[in-house]
């Protein structure tokens, strides 16, 4: 092993993320992740407290990147357009990394302790949209009821945007040009429920 290679937080994310899929979460141990990616594991623990921070490590900057949106959106927008657009904001984050995003899911969805930190990962989501909507003086429970839509509109839009297929109908799924377009449209398909 070189001393020193370029991208060794790249490599190491990618590694893990074949490890977890191919062996599980929790056969998978740091050790392997180290040695796939052909560094140390005090290199590992340069750039992640533990195995999971793998996964999650992004979820300040999501977060933080929701919250800036709806500290800056226009004021003639309703807190559930800020909110949408926000949560679309984030595409920008997550949108170029659409086959990373679609491992990452499937090593989450086989794991219940990875499912478990996604959901409280979601909800401090929807708290911190929540705050910077009452923040810019939307009530209660607008404030709330929206963020929570926020998050649901960003979930399925994710989802929608990960897909191969649609679940059942076993045709190939139009897959939307960008996440931010995919949280656009659930976020449509949500208001027209609410219309009708």
């Amino acid at each position: 092993m070189g001393r020193w290679e370029p991208d060794s937080k790249g490599r190491l994310q990618a590694a893990a993320l074949e490890l977890f899929v191919e062996h599980g979460y929790e056969q998978t141990t740091v050790a392997d992740i180290a040695a796939r990616s052909g560094v140390t594991e005090r290199t590992f623990f340069r750039y992640f407290a533990d195995k999971r921070e793998v996964l999650f490590e992004g979820t300040a900057v999501l977060q933080a990147t929701v919250v800036e949106h709806i500290a800056s959106a226009a004021m003639d927008l309703t807190a559930l357009e800020i909110v949408g657009e926000a949560m679309a904001a984030t595409g920008e984050i997550i949108g170029q990394r659409r086959e990373y995003s679609q491992l990452r899911q499937t090593a989450i969805a086989a794991n219940a302790s990875l499912q478990e930190r996604e959901l409280l990962k979601l909800a401090a989501l929807a708290a911190a949209a929540a705050h910077a909507l009452r923040d810019r003086g939307v009530g209660e429970p607008t404030a709330s009821l929206a963020a929570e839509a926020g998050v649901a509109v960003f979930k399925i839009g994710f989802e929608r945007w990960i897909a191969d297929e649609p679940t059942g109908s076993g045709e190939p799924v139009d897959i939307p040009s960008s996440l931010g377009d995919s949280i656009r449209s659930a976020l449509l398909t949500l208001r027209s429920i609410a219309a009708a």
